[in-house]
Formats: structure tokens, sequence, C-alpha cells
């Protein structure tokens, strides 16, 4: 057992275990957490989806990313200049060398693959803590609708982009209360 002066050998067991379990950060946030221009939380989560491996994303090329939904040429442009600076390279390197490996768990649940808008405000809870539960079930959340858009959850305040395209490619409009029913 580790000795740490000053520290009971409960609580060394906890600094210990909480040091690593820093060293298998989720993908999706390790991903997040490196800064690439235009990757914000949900392409983060959408680029850890689609390769599942930090090495695979970062030998992707333009064409491998742009297939992710919601990466453009833009954002695919980003993330390839991101991996080729040697800079980057090397940080990587180094927190593969201190044992830092993100980890990949494809969440599962009863809304596995359906994909989710939100629309105006809810009163249960806010739009960051609804996407959370979509995506602890295996639901995807996304900010605009597109054809693969299985639900709109409308709010109040609804703004009317969102309810036209729903209407146009044929996706459920629900409440909020409807959304809690799927969520239990």
């Amino acid at each position: 057992m580790l000795k740490l002066d000053r520290f009971a050998d409960i609580s060394a067991q906890k600094l210990v275990s909480a040091i690593a379990e820093k060293k298998t950060p989720p993908l999706e946030k390790f991903i997040l957490a490196l800064g690439i221009r235009h990757v914000g939380a949900q392409t983060a989560i959408d680029l850890a989806n689609k390769f599942g491996d930090l090495k695979l994303l970062q030998g992707a090329t333009l064409e491998e990313l742009q297939q992710v939904d919601g990466v453009g040429v833009v954002v695919a442009e980003s993330i390839v200049a991101w991996f080729a600076d040697p800079d980057n390279e090397a940080l990587l390197d180094k927190f593969e060398g201190l044992g830092v490996i993100p980890v990949y768990e494809r969440k599962t649940g009863k809304l596995d693959g359906l994909c989710f808008v939100i629309t105006g405000t809810l009163n249960s809870m806010s739009r960051d803590e609804a996407a959370d539960k979509i995506r602890l079930l295996g639901g995807i959340f996304q900010s605009s609708v597109g054809k693969d858009t299985k639900y709109l959850i409308a709010g109040g305040e609804v703004g009317g982009s969102k309810l036209k395209k729903a209407n146009e490619y044929g996706t459920k409009i629900i409440n909020e209360e409807d959304f809690l029913e799927l969520l239990k």
C-alpha cells in the first residue's frame, strides 16, 4: 500500500482511485477537451460514436469525417488540421505516455438510435439536462430538425421554423409531458 504523509489509508486510496479514473476519460469528453475548433459537445459525441477510438479519429480522412452527421467541410478540415499539428501530436503522445487512454462506451437504452430535437422552453429541466437524459438512454440529441429526426419536443414559447421543418419531414411532434413519459 502506498503511504502518503498526513493521509489516512482510506483517503489515500480515494486519491489513488480518483487519479486512476481520470486516466480513462470518456472518449467524447476527451475529444471535446482537446479544443478542436468548431467541435462542440454534440459533434464530439457524434465523432466518438462514429470512430469509437481516438487513433481511428486521428487517422480519419476528410471524406470519412464528412460522413458524420453535422460535420461539413469546414469542421472536417479543422479536425484534420488539429491532428496534423506537431504540437498537438506531441500533446497526444504525452497523454499516452502518462497512461491517459480515452475509452468509448456506446450508450444503449430504450431510446437507442432515436433522434430528438427540442424547440421552446421546457419546464421540468434545461435543454442540456434533457439532452443528457436522451443520450443516457441511447438517443441522439440534435440541434436542428433533419430527415432522421424522430421526435420534436415542443416546449413553451415555440418558434415556427422547427415546427415547419418537422411537418415537412413527417417528424412526430410531442409535448413535454409525452417526452417525460418516453424517459420513464
